[in-house]
């Protein structure tokens, strides 16, 4: 495996490059977290630094970061998502759904999406996909403020999964 450069050996751009999905399609957290990066830092302290970052933003940026993410076992083929999404749903088993749990999260996802207007956000690590699905009911029936900021705590915990994966595979 190759080792990824501890960040303030990589120039802006690298990155970027190496860090700038931890936040699902959102390179502004790397970018804004960039100039605070030191030599040896750990997952956990890069963690807490990209969250600081997205907790500093807008409600309009959060809302742009919660849209950028997939639907869990949608209408998206697993060849369309990002690969750590790829690899997390399909780690979760969405990938394995019976037609009836498919059929429910679609509806689900359909639901919560009118609702809230971003899609339902789950750290999927660890769950598999009837636990997943239990959880869906019962957001789904969250007001959107309550939801709000449980998505963007799910997007936070997918964040130092990420980096905790790319630090083990150091």
């Amino acid at each position: 495996m190759s080792q990824t450069p501890y960040p303030k050996q990589l120039n802006k751009a690298d990155f970027v490059d190496a860090f700038g999905s931890i936040y699902e399609h959102s390179t502004w957290v790397a970018e804004a977290v960039y100039p605070s990066m030191t030599p040896g830092i750990d997952a956990q302290s890069m963690a807490e630094a990209m969250r600081l970052v997205v907790e500093e933003a807008s409600d309009v940026l959060k809302l742009e970061l919660l849209r950028a993410h997939p639907d869990l076992a949608g209408r998206l083929s697993l060849a369309e998502l990002t690969e750590s999404s790829r690899s997390e749903q399909t780690g979760a088993g969405l990938d394995q759904c019976t037609p009836a749990e498919l059929a429910e999260f679609q509806d689900l996802n359909n639901a919560y999406l009118e609702k809230f207007g971003f899609p339902f956000i789950f750290a999927v690590k660890g769950f598999h996909r009837i636990d997943i699905l239990e959880a869906f009911r019962v957001r789904v029936h969250h007001s959107r403020e309550e939801e709000f900021k449980t998505a963007i705590e799910q997007v936070h915990r997918i964040a130092r999964l990420r980096l905790e994966t790319i630090a083990n595979e150091c």
